[in-house]
């Protein structure tokens, strides 16, 4: 069985998260390893990834990611 889990965040190291993911750090995300990184968006500066960051977390930018 595939489960497909989505998972945002913010990072300078998009390598780190994953990899610590992938060790089991995260009780949380521990149960769906391994994880695979399918898909990253780079912003030119913080505050417009916090802002798109809150977008995908509320009601419409839900809706976004399950298309």
């Amino acid at each position: 069985m595939i489960l497909h889990v989505s998972m945002l965040g913010k990072t300078t190291n998009i390598k780190k998260p994953l990899s610590e993911h992938n060790r089991g750090e995260s009780s949380f995300t521990k149960p769906f390893i391994p994880w695979k990184l399918e898909t990253y968006i780079a912003f030119e500066n913080e505050q417009l990834a916090v802002n798109f960051e809150k977008y995908l977390k509320a009601g419409s930018g839900f809706a976004f990611l399950k298309r």
